[in-house]
């Protein structure tokens, strides 16, 4: 979303006047957040893993494009479902979608998915 998105989200859902720079600021002081959680070590093992990818229009050096957005979410043993990641390409292919399953199997230098998943 653009900073004007959601500035009119805010207004339409909350009645809230928030100044464009106002969400730059919150939302640029989030990234280091953003970072350490997609890189932040995962369980040993997911019995159950989805990887999906979805198509979205985002909003690049100026214009709108659409774009492939990768989706990884793991059932852990306690069964909870936790996302593992999200990723953003140009399109949507097996060769990305391998390397989106490579980053998972070594997030942290761990072993962070079962092998029976790697199939």
């Amino acid at each position: 979303m653009t900073v004007r998105d959601i500035q009119q989200h805010l207004t339409e859902m909350y009645g809230a006047e928030v100044s464009p720079t106002l969400i730059s600021t919150v939302t640029g002081g989030m990234m280091d957040e953003v970072k350490q959680w997609q890189s932040r070590p995962l369980d040993a093992v997911y019995p159950v893993i989805y990887l999906d990818c979805i198509h979205a229009k985002v909003r690049d050096a100026g214009s709108v494009r659409a774009k492939a957005i990768y989706l990884a979410i793991g059932i852990n043993m306690e069964r909870h479902k936790e996302i593992l990641g999200l990723w953003i390409a140009q399109t949507e292919g097996a060769k990305f979608l391998l390397s989106v399953v490579t980053e998972l199997k070594n997030r942290d230098g761990q072993e962070s998915l079962s092998p029976a998943l790697m199939v």
